[in-house]
């Protein structure tokens, strides 16, 4: 049998099906379906240093080839979630990444600190936030803004630190090179892509935001080239993610570089999807001689 085993920045996952953040929640409607155990682990709705209500709606929306959100990280805040979520989340056999947030450095900080002596397995930095304090510029679309947040952070962080590297950019492999300069252990990408809808009627933006973030299918082809380009430019292991909906698609992630992967906008049509996908996987190892998942991550053979 094929080992679905993976391992990044120390933290051992028993399958590298991780479900991505925002889409998951903490895990509790999903366990409905089937145990949390099936999973390599959960990566944790968005976590903010205090309770966020996230933006008014109308918040999300359909598109072509997949979805825009401007949820706007609602979430009951890092004290809530260790109290509650978390407590529920350590019995559920899975390994926990807590997702977070913030709009000054130093929410991010506090959040971090607070999480160093909980459970939780590993931290994934959203860096797609807004920086109040550089008025209102991303951190993660600057080498600069990565490499100053991710320093920061990692200088309180005491858990394995992965940071979630945002597509709107020029050039993702420079922002993931900046980001393992700045000590960070792992990169997860992509985060979601800036787009929007417009009600041809009232001729105002679908989403309340105006904009939102793109995900879905649609994504998979960009993902796939900016997870091989980064590859390429750093030694740290890389979480795939972006457009990733059938067992295929996975294989395609591996071989482009990624080490795990993160699934998020599938799970709203098809809850099993995770189970599907590493069912496939599994006999597409076997079938090929692969013992290992290892032996697929960047085994892509470019012309």
């Amino acid at each position: 049998m094929a080992n679905l085993k993976v391992t990044v920045a120390g933290v051992e996952f028993e399958n590298p099906l991780i479900a991505a953040s925002g889409t998951f929640g903490f895990g509790k409607e999903y366990s409905e379906f089937y145990p949390l155990s099936a999973l390599g682990g959960v990566s944790c709705k968005g976590i903010t240093i205090k309770e966020r209500p996230g933006n008014p709606p109308p918040r999300v929306t359909e598109a072509p080839g997949g979805m825009l959100n401007a949820v706007g990280l609602q979430n009951p805040g890092v004290d809530h979630f260790i109290e509650y979520d978390l407590l529920w989340l350590s019995r559920q056999g899975t390994k926990i990444i807590a997702n977070v947030a913030g709009n000054a450095p130093e929410d991010y900080c506090a959040t971090v600190e607070k999480l160093n002596d909980t459970c939780v397995d590993m931290v994934e930095l959203n860096i797609s936030c807004p920086n109040v304090k550089q008025g209102g510029v991303q951190f993660g679309t600057t080498c600069e803004g990565v490499f100053g947040i991710t320093s920061e952070v990692r200088k309180h962080c005491e858990k394995p630190l992965m940071v979630k590297l945002s597509p709107n950019v020029t050039d993702i492999s420079e922002m993931a090179v900046a980001a393992e300069s700045a000590g960070a252990d792992a990169v997860s990408m992509i985060n979601t892509l800036t787009g929007m809808r417009i009600d041809i009627h009232t001729k105002r933006p679908i989403l309340h935001n105006n904009t939102g973030g793109f995900s879905g299918p649609a994504l998979l082809p960009i993902a796939l080239r900016m997870v091989w380009q980064t590859a390429g430019k750093i030694k740290i292991p890389i979480v795939g993610l972006g457009g990733i909906s059938t067992w295929q698609d996975a294989v395609e992630m591996l071989l482009a570089g990624a080490s795990a992967l993160q699934i998020g906008t599938v799970l709203f049509t098809d809850p099993y999807a995770p189970i599907k996908i590493c069912e496939g996987l599994s006999e597409y190892m076997d079938k090929n001689g692969v013992e290992s998942l290892k032996e697929l991550t960047g085994g892509m053979r470019p012309w």
